[in-house]
C-alpha cells in the first residue's frame, strides 16, 4: 500500500475523490455507508458511526484523519486499551509515513507532535481537561465508543466530548443502541451537524447455531469442517486455561504448521511460570488469552493468531474490546457470567460485541457463532437419546438440576440475545483529584472552567450537585496540602497550582493527598523508613484481591501449621484463623492518621486506605516477579501481579515528595521499574524501530526482547544486592538447603553450604538482618577487573561487628541480559581473616 498523502488546499469534492481513489488502488472499493460517512466527514459535519464490525469502520476513520492533514488540523484517535493505540499506530504508520504519525499512552510517547496521535481516551481526556478549547486539536475519532457506558472508565469518553468545542468528532462502535441524546448534545457545543450513519449490512454475514454436543465434540466438529480459527469464549480464566490443556490431545496443526510456529517464536523470551505451559500450548497450534496473562503473552498469541498459525483459542471476552485477531468461528461456552457483583446473563452488547468477532472481511465469506448448551441440558439430552424409544424408561429418567448458582440459559437466551439491540448508553462522569489538578493547570480562569465541567456534563442534576460536592472536599484537601493555593488575579479571587510540585510529581490516586500528609509523619532516620514509604503508598492502591488472597492463604496455612503443633483444637483453630490476615504493615498509623485526615476533608471519609504488602514483600525478600509468582501460586495471575506492579511503580515514580525521595527510595522505585520493564517490556523498543524502519518483514514480528537489562545499572545494581541479600537471609535462618538449591550450579550444594553456616553459628549467634546489614558499607562491588562481569562481595553483619566473614560471587553481564535478571556464581563463602 502506498503512503497516503493529502494534496494541499484541496477543496472537498477532490479529497473524498483522492481517498476513494486511494482505496480502490489497495483493493477495497467503497460501501455505500463509507461513501456516506467520508461525505459527512470531508464536509465537516460530526458522525456517528454505527455499523457491524468488519464494515469497515477503520477505513472511514483514515479518510478523516487524510481530511484533517490535507486541512492542516491536528487528529487524535483513541482506543480503550494500550494493545489498540500500539496495532493502529502501526496501522497508521503503514498508511501516512512514520514522520506524521505519534503515540501516547501515559507509558512512553513517540513523536508526540506528529499531525496524527493514536493515544488511549484517558490520555485525550487529560489533555482537553488541561488546555479546553484552546486545544490544538482539531479532529477526534474515539473508536469502541460503547466505553462511554463503563461505570469505572466512561468519563474519558465524555470529557473530550464537553471539553473540545473546536473539534470534529467520529465516535465509532457496533454497538452504541440509541444515539439521538447523544448526536443533539455534540451538535449543541461543537455547532456542527452530526450525522448518523447506521443500519449497514454486515459484510461477512453471521450464522448462528446452538450446540447440545459436549464442548470438546462441538470444537472438533469445527475443526473438521474448517471452521477455524476458533475462538472458545469462557467467562473465568481458569476455565480458558483448562479447555486449551484439554485440546492437547486433538491434533489440531500439520506437521508443516508448527515448524513455522516455531520459526515465528525464534527468541522470544517466556520468562515467567505460565510461559512454560504458553509454550507447549502455541506449539501445538492452541492459544491462551485472557487478561491475567503478562500483555506480551496476550500479544504473542495475538500475532501467531494473525499470521494465520492458530487453530483454537480459548480465553476470556478480552478479544471482544476489538483486537484484529483473524476469527472465523466463536464459540460461547456460555451466556452468563460474574460481573464482580453478582451471576447475570449477558446484555445484548456484551453478546453482540463478543459474536462480531467471527468472520473475516477479505477471507470469509461467512461467521460462525456457536453458543454451547449448558452442561447439565448436554448430559440430559444424552441420557434422554438413551431411552428415546423405551416409554418406561423415559417416565424414570432422572434429569440433572441446574447446579446451585448458575444462571442457567438456552436456546432461546440465545435466539433473544441474537436479535436484541444494544442497550442505551449511560453517563458516568466523575471527578477525581487528578481530572482537578488538571483543569487547575489551564490557562485562565480554571474556576470557571471547572464550574461549567460540572455543571453541563450529561448527568441529571441531582448527580451533579454531588460532583460539585465532591470537587470542592477534594479542592480543600489540595489547598490543605499546599498543592494549590488561593489568589487574586485581576481583581478576582480564583486558584491555581503552587507550583512547587516536583518534576513528574502527580497525585493520581483517590488518597494521594492523604499520602503526602503520612509521609510527612514518618522518621527519615529509621532503618524502615525506605519500605514504610512504600507501604504508604501502597496503601493507596487499589487493592490486587488475587495477590491478597493468596497472601491470605499462605498466612493462614502457616498459621495452622503452627497451631497444631502446639496441641490447639480443630473448633479453636478455626476461630483464631478468622484473626489470620494478610500483611497489613503500618495498619495502626494509617488508621489513627486517616481518622485525623477525614476531619479536615470529610469527602476522604468514603475512601479508607488499605494496607498491604506486595511490593514491600518483594524488597524485604528478595523476590524477583518469578519467585513472587511462585511464591503464592500465581501463575494463572501474571497479568495481574504485573498490573499492580506497574500502578505502584507510576505512584512512588509520582507521588513520593521530594523531601521523602532519599537515596534508598529511589533505588527501590529504580529497581521496581526495572523489573516490570524486563518481565514484560514496554513496545517502546519496537515504536523507536519503526520510526527508522529496517527491512520489512511479511510476518508480524513477536514481541520484542526488552532493553539489557545491565543498561540501567542502578536499578540491576538493586537486583544484584537483592539476590545476595537472599542468601544472608538463608544463612541468617540457617537455611543451607535453600542456599544447596540456589548454588549447586556453582558448586555450592547444601553440604557445602551447611558447613560455612555452622561454622558462623560456632563464633557467632545470630547474623543480623537489618538496614545497616543490608546498607552500603557491606555490600562492595568491583565493575572494572574482569570485562564482562562485575565482583561482588556480601560482608555479613556480625553482632560483635567484626565483620569478617561474607560471600563472594560473580555477575556475568551477558547472561543476565539474556535471561532478564542478575545470573550469580557463588565464588567463596565463610571466614576472612584478612
Amino acid at each position: 500500500m502506498t503512503v497516503l498523502s493529502p494534496p494541499d488546499g484541496a477543496d472537498a469534492d477532490t479529497l473524498f475523490a483522492e481517498f476513494a481513489a486511494w482505496a480502490q488502488t489497495a483493493g477495497t472499493t467503497l460501501y455505500p455507508h463509507q461513501e456516506e460517512a467520508l461525505i459527512e466527514l470531508v464536509s465537516g459535519a460530526n458522525v456517528v458511526l454505527a455499523t457491524p464490525t468488519g464494515s469497515g469502520k477503520s477505513l472511514v476513520a483514515t479518510g478523516a484523519q487524510y481530511a484533517a492533514l490535507a486541512q492542516d488540523r491536528v487528529s487524535f484517535y483513541t482506543a480503550p486499551i494500550k494493545a489498540l493505540v500500539s496495532e493502529k499506530f502501526f496501522a497508521l504508520c503503514g498508511v501516512f509515513g512514520a514522520e506524521n504519525v505519534g503515540m501516547l499512552t501515559g507509558d512512553a510517547a513517540v513523536n508526540a507532535d506528529a499531525p496524527i496521535i493514536a493515544c488511549t481516551a484517558e490520555i485525550l481526556a487529560n489533555i482537553a481537561l488541561r488546555e479546553g478549547a484552546e486545544a490544538d486539536i482539531g479532529l477526534v475519532v474515539m473508536d469502541e465508543f460503547h466505553f462511554y457506558g463503563d461505570p469505572d472508565r466512561g468519563w474519558a469518553w465524555q470529557v473530550p466530548i464537553l471539553e473540545l468545542p473546536n473539534a470534529q468528532f467520529l465516535l465509532m462502535s457496533a454497538t452504541l443502541g440509541d444515539t439521538t441524546a447523544l448526536r443533539e448534545d455534540l451538535t449543541r457545543r461543537t455547532g456542527r451537524p452530526t450525522a448518523l450513519v447506521a443500519g449497514a449490512e454486515r459484510p461477512v454475514p453471521l450464522h448462528f447455531s446452538y450446540a447440545t454436543t459436549p464442548a470438546h465434540e462441538t470444537i472438533q466438529e469445527l475443526l473438521d469442517t474448517r471452521q477455524a480459527p476458533v475462538y472458545v469464549v469462557h467467562f473465568t480464566q481458569a476455565a480458558a486455561l483448562e479447555r486449551a490443556q484439554a485440546l492437547m490431545s486433538v491434533n489440531v496443526c500439520t506437521k508443516e504448521e508448527k515448524a513455522k510456529i516455531a520459526d515465528l517464536i525464534g527468541g522470544f523470551r517466556f520468562s515467567s511460570a505460565f510461559g512454560t505451559t504458553l509454550s507447549r500450548l502455541v506449539r501445538h497450534g492452541i492459544g491462551v488469552h485472557h487478561a491475567g496473562m503478562l500483555p506480551k503473552y496476550r500479544r504473542l498469541v495475538e500475532q501467531l493468531a494473525q499470521a494465520g498459525l492458530l487453530k483454537v483459542i480459548c480465553g476470556t471476552d478480552t478479544l471482544g474490546v476489538g483486537i484484529n485477531v483473524p476469527i472465523r468461528t466463536v464459540v460461547f461456552s456460555a451466556l452468563s457470567k460474574y460481573d464482580g457483583t453478582r451471576m447475570r446473563l449477558l446484555s445484548a452488547r456484551e453478546f453482540h460485541q463478543i459474536a462480531g468477532r467471527a468472520g473475516r472481511a477479505g477471507y470469509d465469506t461467512a461467521g460462525y457463532v456457536v453458543v454451547q448448551a449448558p452442561d447439565h441440558e448436554v448430559e440430559n439430552l444424552k441420557q434422554f437419546a438413551k431411552v428415546a424409544d423405551d416409554p418406561k424408561k423415559r417416565r424414570k429418567l432422572v434429569r440433572k438440576k441446574v447446579p446451585e448458582g448458575m444462571v442457567p440459559w438456552s436456546e432461546a437466551t440465545a435466539q433473544r440475545l441474537e436479535t436484541a439491540e444494544p442497550e442505551a448508553l449511560t453517563s458516568h462522569f466523575q471527578v477525581t483529584t487528578g481530572m482537578l489538578l488538571n483543569v487547575l493547570a489551564r490557562p485562565g480562569d480554571p474556576v470557571a472552567a471547572l464550574a461549567k465541567l460540572l455543571t453541563d456534563n450529561h448527568e441529571p442534576r441531582k448527580r451533579q450537585l454531588k460532583l460539585i460536592r465532591d470537587a470542592i472536599g477534594i479542592g480543600r484537601t489540595l489547598i490543605a496540602a499546599e498543592v494549590v493555593e488561593r489568589v487574586v488575579l485581576d481583581g478576582r479571587p480564583t486558584y491555581r497550582l503552587t507550583g512547587d510540585l516536583p518534576a513528574g510529581f502527580a497525585l493520581n490516586q483517590q488518597l494521594s493527598t492523604f499520602a503526602l500528609a503520612v509521609i510527612d509523619l514518618l522518621d527519615p532516620e529509621s532503618e524502615t523508613f525506605v519500605v514504610d514509604v512504600v507501604s504508604v503508598i501502597e496503601s493507596t492502591l487499589d487493592d490486587p484481591r488475587q495477590i491478597l488472597g493468596a497472601q491470605l492463604n499462605k498466612a493462614r496455612g502457616i498459621a495452622v501449621a503452627e497451631m497444631k503443633a502446639e496441641g490447639i483444637e480443630y473448633d479453636e483453630r478455626m476461630e483464631l484463623l478468622e484473626e489470620v490476615t494478610y500483611p497489613k504493615p503500618l495498619a495502626e498509623l494509617l488508621e489513627a492518621a486517616h481518622e485525623t485526615f477525614v476531619r479536615g476533608n470529610p469527602w476522604a471519609a468514603a475512601v479508607e486506605p488499605s494496607p498491604k504488602s506486595v511490593v514491600r514483600d518483594m524488597w524485604e525478600n528478595a523476590y524477583t516477579f518469578r519467585e513472587l509468582v511462585n511464591a503464592y501460586g500465581l501463575t494463572r495471575s501474571e497479568g495481574a501481579v504485573l498490573r499492580y506492579l506497574t500502578d505502584a511503580y507510576r505512584a512512588l515514580r509520582s507521588g513520593v515528595p521530594a523531601e521523602a525521595r532519599t537515596e534508598e527510595v529511589t533505588d527501590v522505585v529504580e529497581w521496581l521499574g526495572e523489573v516490570v520493564r524486563q518481565v514484560d517490556s514496554s513496545l517502546l523498543d519496537e515504536w523507536e524501530e519503526l520510526t527508522n524502519p529496517s527491512d520489512a518483514v511479511d510476518v508480524p514480528a513477536v514481541p520484542a526482547r526488552p532493553r539489557p537489562l545491565t543498561g540501567n545499572v542502578r536499578a540491576f545494581t538493586a537486583m544484584v544486592r537483592n539476590a545476595v541479600w537472599q542468601r544472608v537471609q538463608f544463612w541468617a535462618r540457617r537455611r543451607w538447603y535453600d542456599l544447596g538449591e540456589l548454588d549447586a550450579g556453582s558448586g555450592w550444594d547444601a553440604d557445602r553450604w551447611g558447613e560455612v553456616v555452622q561454622a558462623y553459628f560456632a563464633e557467632h549467634a545470630e547474623v543480623l538482618t537489618g538496614a545497616d546489614a543490608r546498607g552500603p558499607a557491606l555490600f562492595v562491588v568491583d565493575r572494572s577487573s574482569r570485562p564482562g562481569f562485575w565482583e561482588v562481595r556480601q560482608i555479613i553483619d556480625d553482632p560483635d561487628g567484626d565483620h569478617d566473614w561474607g560471600i563472594d560471587v560473580e555477575v556475568d553481564l551477558e547472561a543476565s541480559d539474556d535471561q532478564g535478571a542478575p545470573v550469580l556464581r557463588v565464588v567463596d563463602a565463610g571466614r576472612k581473616d584478612s
